[in-house]
């Protein structure tokens, strides 16, 4: 097994599939995993031509040298790195980390609050926030029993996990933000809250807490390209200024940032993102059809 990066590609060391449509690979490169911190990033491509995919750090190990992602495929690249990327394989390029690291007291009460895809991304803020000495509670939020990942982890660097299901298939019936705003009402006081996920749970989260002026922080996703703030697709409105969440964030004041000028930028290219999934299920009709795979 290769120890490193190498000329063909970042090996990938293990793959787990918690869905059908949400996957785990776990890659080894020693230099990104002893960099690496909660809240970065990297932007993967699967082949030369293949498009550039940012992508949240959900793990990393650096004694073992590995770096943890977990991916949604809902696009025509996440779902060919499902179809292609396999243990023992390799992705052709991983650049990072990218963005600031998340900012992490060690003092008070914290709460994360992960949503669907974005409970993977929250736990290395989890475990730098516990082993910074503070309070740690996860808030874990899944539309149903079948799609929950990583609940044991979470307990395992947290104080208290908060298992919330859209049905009530686990844990608590509802959605994170009814169990953030009852930790809210029961005390003791909460010192500060992360939210990553959808950005209509993370705007509601934000609006919970603005209530009790709680320092709140949201990680963002829009568009991006090139990672270095040079492209200008990823800005975002944060008060009365425009960020690039590659370079000044991720992560960012979630009682700041213009929600609505994020879901219209992330919308922007829905058509494109379609045709493009179109086109490549047809490739794919196409290749087994000639019994190329």
């Amino acid at each position: 097994m290769p120890t490193n990066v190498t000329e063909t590609g970042c090996p990938i060391i293990r793959r787990e599939d918690f869905s059908p449509v949400t996957f785990l690979l776990e890659l080894r490169h020693p230099l990104m995993a002893r960099a690496a911190k909660p809240g970065q990033f990297v932007i993967v491509m699967t082949h030369p031509e293949g498009e550039r995919v940012p992508l949240t750090i959900a793990d990393f190990d650096r004694e073992a040298g590995t770096v943890t992602l977990v991916i949604q495929a809902v696009g025509k690249t996440t779902r060919e790195m499902q179809a292609t990327c396999h243990a023992g394989g390799t992705l052709y390029a991983m650049v990072g980390p990218m963005g600031e690291p998340s900012h992490l007291s060690g003092r008070g009460r914290v709460v994360c609050v992960g949503g669907g895809l974005g409970v993977a991304p929250v736990y290395p803020q989890a475990r730098g926030f516990r082993e910074a000495g503070a309070y740690v509670i996860a808030v874990l939020g899944f539309r149903t029993k079948d799609l929950v990942f990583w609940e044991e982890k979470f307990r395992s660097v947290c104080d208290e996990v908060i298992l919330c299901t859209d049905d009530g298939s686990a844990g608590r019936k509802g959605f994170v933000s009814d169990a953030l705003t009852d930790l809210i009402a029961s005390g003791p006081v909460i010192d500060e809250v992360v939210a990553i996920g959808p950005p209509v749970m993370m705007r509601v989260c934000a609006e919970v807490t603005r209530l009790h002026r709680i320092r709140t922080t949201v990680s963002l996703n829009p568009i991006m390209v090139d990672g270095t703030g040079m492209c200008g697709g990823c800005r975002v409105k944060v008060g009365d200024k425009v960020k690039f969440a590659c370079v000044d964030g991720p992560d960012f004041d979630g009682h700041l940032v213009d929600f609505d000028d994020l879901t219209a930028r992330l919308r922007r290219f829905a058509a494109d993102e379609r045709q493009a999934s179109q086109h490549w299920d047809e490739s794919c009709r196409m290749r087994a059809q000639a019994g190329l795979g």
